[in-house]
């Protein structure tokens, strides 16, 4: 049974894992063939840098990724602390039914609702272009947050309810209190939220290609490109962003895996 448990995982691993792992080899072919390895080159990341409609699309991405990410954090939070708060459990239950409908929904629905929202909203106040950045950072803050709310609930209902109420009589004010007890007990589900909010808002492609304008992502010109054909360039900037992406699940898991020890030691 160990042998076939064994074989089970390196199978899922080898088909989650391959496609990455092909596409890294070939961003350092010499030519642009994609089956045909004829030497080891770095030109596609050296012509990645002249590419301005790449790089202006990753800094879209990047832009969107990291305000919608701080964005979505902070009013997660502040919605998972409210929640906690509300003592009914049938509007419990009714708020994280809501709550749950943006991750069970079909991309393309919100899109497009959202996109019919917009352009309803800028032909109501007289705008000549009602899609463009603010539009994909409301749509990518609105499909975060309840990926941060579920990251951080289940931290603050393991936090102890009489750590706050014993800063509280030490003299602390309730939103003092927060942020030196609460807030320290749940950094790691923030951390995870927000790492969530940024990998997701980085890759979408259904949510923003109904609601960018002009302001495209890098996901939606690479799609444009597969209409004619993905010159190599793209590997490369594919293989940067897999590196960071995964040195940054490396380095959160390291920081999780710490605080988590020094929480064990103060049980102790």
């Amino acid at each position: 049974m160990k042998a076939l448990s064994r074989l089970y995982i390196a199978l899922i691993l080898f088909f989650l894992y391959a496609p990455v792992l092909v596409m890294i080899f070939f961003s350092f072919n010499s030519s642009s063939s994609v089956w045909v390895f004829e030497g080891f080159s770095l030109d596609w990341y050296l012509s990645l840098i002249s590419n301005s409609t790449m790089l202006g699309a990753l800094k879209h991405t990047l832009v969107i990724a990291v305000l919608s990410a701080v964005i979505s954090t902070v009013l997660g939070t502040a919605a998972a602390v409210g929640i906690m708060a509300i003592r009914s459990k049938l509007a419990n239950k009714l708020i994280m039914a809501t709550t749950n409908i943006p991750m069970m929904n079909a991309d393309i629905v919100t899109g497009i609702s959202l996109m019919f929202l917009f352009v309803f909203v800028g032909k109501l106040i007289g705008l000549s272009e009602s899609l463009g950045f603010v539009t994909v950072l409301i749509a990518h803050i609105t499909f975060n947050l309840p990926y941060v709310i579920l990251s951080v609930l289940p931290k603050l209902k393991q936090t102890d309810a009489n750590l706050h109420e014993a800063a509280l009589d030490l003299g602390c004010t309730p939103v003092k209190a927060f942020f030196k007890v609460i807030l320290p007990s749940i950094s790691t589900g923030i951390a995870t939220g927000m790492i969530m909010a940024f990998t997701l808002s980085l890759d979408d492609f259904v949510i923003s290609y109904f609601t960018c304008g002009d302001y495209q992502t890098l996901p939606i010109i690479i799609y444009n490109m597969t209409k004619k054909s993905v010159t190599p360039d793209t590997y490369a900037l594919s293989t940067l962003i897999f590196i960071v992406i995964f040195l940054l699940l490396i380095f959160y898991n390291m920081v999780s895996s710490k605080a988590e020890r020094k929480a064990a030691k103060r049980r102790f």
